[in-house]
């Protein structure tokens, strides 16, 4: 395996005097600095699903292999045919079928029997469908209309030999296992898992059990691990820290380790008690980057001995709205996927609302049996029972807007995610 790569210093620097940054841009600046971070190891065809190419996949032959039949009929020369497009044909004994080629030559004037896939006999360059086909007293009888190379499958139509059927970056699925195993590919070149920790920190947050009135159960972190490994990542469960600069010091350390990124909830902003940001500012490079989005905070991003650490909100909503918009591209990159944004339909709304100017907002949504947008009853940060209820979000503008009822939205289907 090669090793892994890190990223340069100063990758999320923004530029200077920025305050709140729109959306876009961020996501641009975002994107800049980023490179692929895992290593290439090479695998067995059959275990590709899922994998991200590391490199092209070269077809060893080409798909299909040679000419062939596309229906079931009679296979022939064009030029057999007469000027005005009518033959009559003698029909030579035994047939052409998939697995079991005709072996003799079909001459002028003559024609065989032909199944579907079977490998065009020399002499053959059209099929006639058996629907199609006449026979009189072991003849074929073709009226006009067909044409040379009708019914039939040149070589390489598909895929020719030599070429590359899938492209670098590309996160192998189902359908692709196939067109690998059709083009006789046997093993590829595969970026390494990237392997995702998830930390959560804070003295209030704690694992599920006993709790007091003022303790939080974790909710961020069970989140965080399902989302990364239905974004196809390795999750790495680092645990809750204590607002200890000790602890988190040496979680970190411990994180830089295992992991090839790192997603923390809470704790990442300025104030007094968010003591991962300072100590990502004391040991590591650390930005915090002021995105004028709702829901959201301050998104901090750094570098902890070389391994990018991505500062999410410590409220379960923020943290999944901002791992969906921010980490998820960002960490496509890194595994070598490429940037990937969400894609976003427009859809009529079901619901009214009115925005000010200056700040995108993500509402949790879903469609309905219409296929209109409608929203949670609460945009509360706090209702977590909001994010299981929603099957994606609804993307309002950085402009001033009011929306009603048959309004088109933009609709971002958690679906695309995996979710």
């Amino acid at each position: 395996m090669a090793e892994r790569k890190t990223l340069a210093d100063d990758c999320f620097a923004l530029p200077p005097g920025v305050d709140w940054t729109p959306v876009d841009k961020a996501l641009a600046r975002l994107r800049e600095g980023l490179v692929p971070v895992a290593g290439i190891e090479h695998v067995p065809a059959a275990a590709g699903l899922g994998r991200i190419l590391a490199e092209p996949v070269i077809a060893r032959r080409a798909n299909p292999p040679a000419a062939n039949a596309a229906v079931d009929g009679y296979g022939f020369a064009a030029a057999s045919m007469a000027v005005a497009g009518s033959a009559d044909l003698a029909v030579l004994a035994g047939r052409a079928a998939a697995g079991a080629p005709f072996a003799a030559q079909v001459g002028p004037g003559e024609t065989v029997r032909i199944l579907t896939g079977a490998i065009l006999p020399a002499g053959v360059d059209t099929v006639v469908m058996q629907e199609d086909a006449t026979l009189v007293d072991g003849r074929l009888q073709l009226a006009s209309g067909l044409k040379p190379g009708a019914n039939t499958r040149r070589a390489g139509e598909d895929v020719a030999a030599g070429t590359a059927a899938l492209p670098a970056g590309r996160r192998l699925r189902a359908p692709d296992m196939a067109l690998i195993a059709a083009v006789g590919v046997e093993h590829m070149a595969v970026y390494a898992r990237l392997r995702v920790g998830v930390l959560s920190s804070g003295d209030e947050v704690v694992a599920s059990g006993a709790a007091d009135a003022h303790q939080t159960y974790d909710a961020n972190r069970p989140m965080l691990l399902a989302m990364i490994e239905r974004f196809g990542h390795e999750p790495v469960d680092l645990g809750i820290v204590a607002d200890d600069p000790s602890a988190l010091h040496a979680a970190l350390d411990d994180a830089a380790k295992r992991c090839d990124a790192v997603l923390t909830s809470g704790g990442a902003s300025a104030g007094d008690e968010d003591h991962l940001s300072a100590v990502l500012q004391a040991g590591g490079h650390l930005q915090t980057w002021r995105v004028a989005m709702k829901p959201g905070r301050p998104l901090a991003l750094g570098l902890w001995q070389g391994v990018p650490v991505f500062g999410l909100p410590g409220n379960p909503v923020a943290a999944c709205v901002c791992a969906l918009i921010f980490a998820r591209p960002a960490l496509g990159v890194l595994a070598g996927a490429g940037w990937l944004s969400p894609v976003a339909v427009s859809v009529p709304a079901a619901f009214s609302k009115s925005k000010k100017q200056g700040r995108r907002e993500y509402l949790r949504a879903r469609l309905n049996e219409e296929g209109a947008a409608e929203v949670f009853a609460s945009e509360g940060s706090g209702r977590i029972s909001g994010l299981s209820w929603a099957e994606g979000l609804v993307e309002l503008p950085d402009e001033a807007l009011r929306v009603e009822p048959g309004d088109l939205v933009r609709y971002i289907s958690f679906a695309q995610f995996g979710l």
